[in-house]
C-alpha cells in the first residue's frame, strides 16, 4: 500500500477492504495473492477499528437532567453498565 496509516481515511481504507473481499471470493485469484490481500486486508480492518475508537474518545454525549446538561463519555450500545442518567 502506497499510503502511509496516518495518510489514510476511515472511508478509503474501507473501500480497499471492501475490494480486497471482492477479489478473495471471487476465487480466481492465485494462492500466493490471496495471502497478501489477505493480510493486507486484516491490516485495513485493524486500521479501521483504531480510527472508530479515536472517533468514539472524541465524541461526548449530552445528558439533561435535574442539575442541568452536562457531559458524560460516549459509551456504544452494550456498553452499557448499568448506568443511568439521572
Amino acid at each position: 500500500m502506497a499510503k502511509k496509516e496516518t495518510e489514510i481515511s476511515f472511508e478509503q481504507a474501507i473501500e480497499l477492504l471492501e475490494r480486497i473481499v471482492s477479489q478473495l471470493e471471487s476465487g480466481d485469484v492465485p494462492l500466493e495473492q490471496a495471502i497478501e490481500l489477505y493480510q493486507e486486508g486484516v491490516r485495513l480492518s485493524h486500521l479501521c477499528g483504531v480510527k472508530l475508537e479515536q472517533v468514539e474518545k472524541k465524541i461526548e454525549m449530552l445528558v439533561e437532567g435535574d442539575a442541568g446538561v452536562i457531559r458524560k463519555p460516549f459509551q456504544p450500545a452494550g456498553e452499557d453498565k448499568g448506568n443511568s442518567f439521572e
